[in-house]
This record gives C-alpha cells, structure tokens and sequence, in this order.
C-alpha cells in the first residue's frame, strides 16, 4: 500500500518517543529512541511516520510541531509520574521520567484542542486517561492477584478482549480482539468524556475512547508487534488523518 500511494497523499503521522540513556556499539549516551514496530505500522498504513523526542515543553512549541502532522501516536514506555494522579509512588512503580511527562502531556493538550487523528498505545493510554482526570492501577497483580498482563524479561502475554458495541473499536476490529499485552499498571478510574471500549476477562480496561471526537483511540496492547497481520488500528488512524488533511 505504501508503494502506492503519492507523497502528496500520504498523512503525515507523529510518534512520540523514549529518551534515556542507551547503548549502541561503543556509545553509552542519552538517546531518543522507539522501537521500529510503530515505524514499519504507520509505513504499511500509508503514512509517513515522524519522530517526536521529548524535548522543553510549551504549547507554543507543541502547536509549531503540530502544524506539520496529520495525525499521531502516543507510544509506550515508562509509567506516568503518579503525583499526575495525586498518588505517592508504589514499591513497583517505575523511576518517572518527568521530561517525557511533560512533552506527552503539554502535547496531548495540544492534541486535542485541534481535534488532531490520534491513537495512544500502552503508556499512550494511561496519559490521555490521567490528562483526562482518571487514575490507574499503579501495580495490577495486587488488584486481580497475577502477573498475566507483564510477566518480564519483555515477553508479551496474547490477551482475548471484548469489545463494547456501537464503540470506534468495534468498527475496526469487531466485537472481540487479540491483543499482545505488557502493562502491569491499568487504569482505574476513567477520565473525563472518556469511555471504556474494550475489557478482558478478569475486567481489566484494555481500550478507551474520546467521546465525539473524530478519532481517538486508546489501547493497552502494543498493535505494533502484530500489524503485519494486523494493522486495523493503524489503518484506521491514517485514513482518518488523511479525511482530515484532505478537508484542511
């Protein structure tokens, strides 16, 4: 599809990005990095992918940076600063990385004012809800007893979920989906003019939505890792910012 399609068409899809310290060959250094899986999602979905790092946040800056895309991705990554919520920090819950926080929600708020195409994955999720006002579940095994949903050593757990009807999710994926799931934080109480579309069995929230919005989705499952069988989401998200590029 990518092959396809002329640059003139293609929606232009922000993703944002890890910054920390990482290694490559002899460099031990502060990096921005993301795994290529939301890169190839976004290239076989017909968009043309863009890198957003964390960086000094302001909304002047976050509106110049949005004035060259279509749409966006809020990607995993470290767990949300819980003071976000008006929680103290759990024994599991990760270090914050409060520039990212920062960037993502100065971004988010953005975001949203222009109604930008936008799907928020794992980490993605849990900014928009606490953005929103909700709070999580800062360790899920104490809540539903198993460490199913991230058992470690980056092994992804497959998860069946059901799917709300009449939900934005429901008509991309249908009344069911697989998902590959590594969260052990969930979100407790949804947000302001947000909706719960997906659950699994043991009453986990795996997917929200914005309420009348063009498109905003938000799952907990990583798409990315299975969207060269499946990149319903992604194709989704950049159809619904090319309808909006070509209305602009």
């Amino acid at each position: 599809m990518f092959a396809a399609l002329s640059a003139s068409s293609q929606p232009v899809i922000g993703i944002t990005t890890y910054r920390q310290q990482a290694k490559t060959g002899v460099w031990d250094v502060d990096a921005a990095f993301l795994h290529s899986g939301y890169i190839e999602s976004v290239s076989r979905a017909g968009g043309i992918a863009v890198l957003l790092p964390p960086q000094p946040a302001s909304m002047e800056i976050a509106d110049r940076v949005l004035d060259g895309i279509d749409g966006l991705i809020f990607a995993g990554g470290r767990d949300v600063n819980p003071e976000r919520y008006d929680q103290e920090p759990g024994d599991h819950t990760d270090q914050p990385d409060l520039r990212r926080d920062d960037w993502e929600f100065t971004l988010v708020n953005a975001v949203l004012r222009r109604e930008l195409s936008v799907l928020f994955i794992c980490r993605g999720a849990q900014v928009l809800n606490v953005y929103r006002g909700g709070t999580l579940f800062q360790h899920l095994p104490d809540v539903i007893g198993k460490n199913d949903y991230q058992r470690g050593e980056a092994v992804l757990t497959e998860m069946e979920m059901t799917v709300s009807p009449g939900s934005t999710l429901e008509s991309i994926v249908g009344s069911s989906v697989t998902g590959m799931v590594y969260h052990h934080q969930a979100i407790d109480a949804v947000g302001s003019g947000l909706t719960v579309s997906a659950r699994t069995d043991d009453d986990v929230v795996e997917a929200i939505e914005i309420d009348n919005y063009p498109f905003g989705v938000a799952v907990q499952w990583h798409p990315e890792v299975t969207s060269e069988k499946d990149g319903r989401l992604f194709d989704a998200l950049t159809s619904a910012a090319r309808t909006q590029r070509s209305k602009a």
